[in-house]
């Protein structure tokens, strides 16, 4: 073997109408929503944090961080807990739909001008079965402020 990568299993995600992708080895695990705890001046793209098996994980709404506007849907509503740098993060998806394994040489950088204006999330775009599937980069969803203030809260505090 040359080492290289060749081949990426992705998770396919819905967002209202789009389909979005997250490489497989990011994502822990695929929930069900869980009992949510607000957080005090949070952005509004942070749902609040979840307590998985005496963790404590931040929830984030990728419809808002994108700005889309329709609300999650409410029965196929998914949390999908990825990797963000060494800590888990619950991304909140309209449905999961499949794993797919896609060749490397046919991803795409992401197109310059995104419906949602959100291209630096994106690592780029592929087909899967005849439609677009925008890949996301979970480190880019929260920039260093974000990320720190998150990480401020979850060492700090406690929800007892």
């Amino acid at each position: 073997m040359d080492g290289e990568i060749h081949e990426l299993k992705i998770v396919c995600f819905r967002l209202g109408s789009e389909t979005f992708a997250v490489d497989i080895m990011r994502v822990r695990e695929i929930i069900k929503p869980q009992k949510l705890s607000r957080l005090p001046d949070a952005p509004a793209f942070v749902e609040g944090v979840i307590n998985l098996r005496s963790a404590i994980i931040p929830v984030l709404d990728l419809k808002k961080r994108f700005g889309m506007q329709e609300p999650l849907d409410p029965l196929d509503h998914r949390l999908l807990i990825v990797m963000i740098g060494r800590r888990p993060v619950g991304l909140a998806v309209d449905s999961v739909s499949e794993v797919v394994t896609v060749s490397v040489s046919d991803i795409r950088p992401p197109p310059e001008v995104v419906r949602f204006g959100g291209r630096r999330y994106l690592l780029g775009v592929c087909l899967v079965r005849h439609k677009f599937v925008m890949l996301v980069n979970p480190d880019s969803l929260l920039d260093s402020s974000e990320s720190d203030g998150l990480l401020e809260f979850m060492s700090g505090g406690s929800l007892v």
